[in-house]
């Protein structure tokens, strides 16, 4: 379908318009003034917001070191991400969406391209990268917490996040037009060259939509019935004691009380049920310990 292109003397055109498709088209006005100042204004708006917010986890990242542990890293890789959308996609989309027109060239059109698709693909990756780390933290945590100290885990699963947005999107931006002989996109028009081709459209939506929707999904609710199973179980559970003599006897078999949680926060960012008993005037915390396999007793009050 788009090796149909003009032919001169029964020779294929190279790197023409295919079918007369590069005509310019008249100019008219897509909205009228006083809704393209609106919309300009609410999506400027939007873009400083996203620069702005992204700019402050970046910052948070980079000044407390309390925060570089291995979950966070993959939330500084969303980011950076979503702060090139910030600062270099929208801004650049803003007038071509408002007058309906690209006044910046084709070599700049490339790189919007390019960048637009690589940034918004690796935001969706990231964010599946941080559903499964939050999956394997919740449902395989002492395997999970033995991993804590190794920081070049996060390192490769970022960068390989970037490889695999880039082979989505990228290779299709750059080298269509060469493999098909001609361009379909437009005189003043900026979109891909794929973008009326429904199969591979198809293909890269499949991958970089659906299948992060049904990951992140199958995820979450992985880890929301988890914890409701560790909730129930934990509520009828009687307070055990690793047997330190630190530990009051009367309170080892007292069946456990109202379920709270704990203001220490546990290794990893993930707060799990702690539940209270009393001895006397005592309040006596107690969590499971999956590492150990079962509750541990710490005097709070």
């Amino acid at each position: 379908m788009l090796n149909n292109h003009n032919s001169t003397a029964g020779t294929p055109c190279t790197m023409g318009p295919c079918n007369g498709t590069l005509s310019p088209q008249p100019s008219t006005p897509r909205f009228s003034l006083g809704v393209s100042v609106l919309l300009a204004l609410l999506m400027v708006l939007l873009a400083l917001v996203t620069v702005f917010g992204n700019v402050l986890v970046i910052l948070a990242f980079i000044l407390d070191r309390n925060l570089r542990h291995r979950s966070n890293y993959f939330f500084l890789n969303l980011a950076i991400s979503d702060f090139a959308v910030g600062v270099f996609c929208m801004p650049l989309y803003i007038p071509y969406a408002l007058t309906g027109t690209w006044h910046l060239g084709k070599g700049l059109c490339k790189l919007w391209l390019l960048m637009d698709y690589l940034v918004c693909s690796a935001s969706v990756f990231n964010i599946v990268l941080i559903s499964y780390d939050r999956f394997l933290s919740v449902t395989k945590a002492v395997s999970y917490r033995a991993q804590q100290g190794m920081m070049s885990s996060p390192v490769v699963k970022m960068v390989a996040i970037w490889i695999l947005a880039f082979l989505l999107y990228s290779p299709a931006v750059l080298l269509w037009e060469y493999m098909t002989g001609c361009s379909m996109v437009e005189e003043g028009q900026c979109y891909a060259e794929f973008f009326n081709n429904w199969y591979f459209l198809l293909c890269a939506s499949t991958l970089e939509f659906f299948v992060p929707l049904i990951s992140v999904t199958y995820f979450n609710v992985s880890i929301f019935y988890n914890i409701q199973r560790r909730q129930r179980r934990g509520s009828i559970q009687y307070c055990e004691s690793p047997g330190s003599s630190s530990v009051p006897q009367a309170i080892r078999g007292e069946r456990c009380a109202t379920v709270l949680t704990c203001p220490v926060k546990p290794t990893g960012g993930v707060t799990f049920p702690f539940k209270k008993c009393y001895e006397g005037n005592i309040v006596l915390c107690s969590h499971y310990d999956y590492s150990e396999g079962h509750y541990s007793v710490v005097q709070t009050a």
